[in-house]
């Protein structure tokens, strides 16, 4: 394996591009040519979060045109990954041609973490982060992906970092894409207890796969005056 196509996301992309430069980096420095991927740059999550599934199943056709198999789809976000894997199967039960089409597709989707360490088999990438760090495990990457460890043993391997434990780390930011739109109350008092648990880590930093995540916990803090900053894993790795 000499070659791999990064998705970039929406998130990423208008949110976070420093997250997907990040991922680049680590790949690049695995010895892979890296093809960043922004001509669908929606998988069509938010739209089939919210039922409209006409909407979604043309942005998963557009995907689907762009993405071929054949070549590993990198993808740095647990939620993203979790729509191409798990759900444009249920979206598109009623497309043959588009079902088969993601069926294709669907081996070749790895979620960023679980591509370096169960494809790839790399736990240390040469990283150096001299900081006190603590990992949220978004929602999707762990319920619906069961990706646990892989994260973990990236970090584990960074020089200097000092990983802290996450009180009630398997407790649910208040995101959820549209949730956190629909249901503001309700997310904010999840925001503050995840932002109550960040806090009595100790950690100067928190670490999450997911865009989304990152946006929420980052808001939170920065509302609160915390010093504590947020960082896509992806941006730990690439750091020397």
């Amino acid at each position: 394996m000499n070659e791999v196509t990064l998705f970039s996301t929406c998130l990423g992309e208008e949110f976070f591009p420093g997250a997907v430069a990040a991922a680049k980096t680590v790949l690049n420095r695995l010895g892979l040519q890296v093809n960043v991927h922004k001509e669908a740059f929606c998988c069509g999550q938010s739209a089939f979060n919210e039922g409209m599934r006409r909407d979604a199943t043309e942005l998963a056709a557009r995907f689907l045109d762009a993405h071929k198999p054949g070549t590993p789809l990198v993808v740095p976000s647990g939620s993203c990954t979790s729509m191409l894997k798990v759900f444009y199967p249920d979206l598109l039960a009623g497309d043959p041609a588009l079902l088969e089409k993601a069926r294709e597709l669907i081996p070749w989707v790895h979620e960023f973490s679980e591509f370096l360490v169960n494809v790839l088999g790399v736990t240390d990438v040469g990283a150096s982060f001299p900081h006190s760090v603590t990992y949220h495990p978004a929602c999707h990457l762990l319920r619906e992906l069961h990706v646990v460890e892989a994260p973990r043993k990236l970090l584990a391997n960074v020089r200097g970092l000092r990983l802290c434990e996450l009180p009630r780390s398997t407790e649910c930011c208040g995101f959820g894409g549209l949730f956190s739109v629909k249901f503001p109350d309700i997310s904010a008092a999840m925001l503050a207890d995840k932002c109550k648990c960040i806090e009595q880590s100790g950690a100067e930093f928190v670490v999450a796969n997911d865009g989304g995540c990152l946006m929420q916990m980052g808001g939170g803090l920065h509302r609160e005056g915390s010093r504590i900053r947020v960082r896509h894993l992806a941006e730990i790795l690439a750091s020397r």
